[in-house]
């Protein structure tokens, strides 16, 4: 049975407060000098990392205890239940330790298959998007909508690059493939906070070769429900990684996709 409006408003309340109060967590760090649990080639881990989703998780399992949480920092509470948070503490870490205040909070809900909640949180620029199943996406308690751009020329487009040398060859090839045909590419460096602008119309749409579950969960329920599109590609060498594509749904991008492959969701 799928949850009711008034239990969605209750999961939607936790997860804005456990977003809101990580977020604030961070914000209180940023500028010092944090601890790196591992210097990755291509990433980088923080004990702020851990310490924002042991947060999260505390606020998270109060509240519902028999919920199952599945974070970037692993795993807690009751993995059999079918509500799953999919959590990413700090989304743009590599910014976070280099002071470029660019990063976000992501939370989301998954029951049994489907993504019911969403929500992600700018601390640095106050910014709050929240999404539900059965309601419109929200900035700072206002409406959103996708934009209506449809011409590539006139498109503001975000190619992500991903974290081995084949995923970011593939993704120099689509970078140079798609800048040549719109306006304006950026390269931003937080996942989740490229499929929020998307979701408001700031950003036209967004192509990255792998990508993790919870750098994506909460921000594909907001496009979706903002009236734009999500294509999930799964790579069948790793779970819950996906190739993806997401946009306004009115752009031609199918020439730039063809190769990912069959879309999961």
């Amino acid at each position: 049975m799928p949850p009711s409006p008034q239990q969605i408003d209750a999961f939607l309340a936790a997860a804005t407060h456990a977003a809101q109060t990580a977020g604030a967590f961070i914000k209180s760090h940023y500028g010092q000098v944090p601890v790196v649990n591992e210097m990755k080639k291509y990433d980088i881990k923080l004990e702020l990392d851990v310490r924002s989703q042991e947060m999260i998780e505390g606020i998270l399992l109060e509240a519902f205890s028999d919920h199952a949480i599945y974070g970037e920092e692993g795993l807690a509470g009751n993995q059999a239940s079918p509500f799953q948070w999919i959590v990413d503490p700090i989304d743009g870490t590599v910014n976070y330790f280099y002071g470029i205040p660019h990063f976000c909070v992501s939370i989301a809900l998954r029951h049994e298959s489907k993504i019911i909640v969403g929500v992600i949180f700018d601390p640095m620029m106050n910014d709050l998007w929240q999404a539900r199943i059965d309601g419109k996406p929200l900035l700072n308690g206002k409406e959103i909508k996708v934009s209506n751009r449809s011409d590539l020329a006139d498109a503001v487009v975000t190619v992500g690059f991903s974290k081995s040398k084949a995923s970011i060859d593939a993704g120099f090839k689509r970078f140079v493939d798609i800048a040549y045909r719109v306006r304006k590419t950026r390269m931003l460096g937080s996942a989740a906070l490229a499929m929020a602008y998307i979701a408001c119309g700031r950003l036209d749409a967004y192509i990255e070769e792998i990508i993790s579950l919870w750098d994506v969960a909460a921000g594909l329920l907001l496009v979706e429900t903002a009236g734009g599109t999500t294509k999930l590609f799964p790579k069948d060498d790793v779970g819950e990684k996906y190739s993806l594509c997401c946009s306004n749904g009115l752009l031609p991008l199918d020439e730039f996709i063809t190769e990912m492959g069959n879309p999961a969701l």
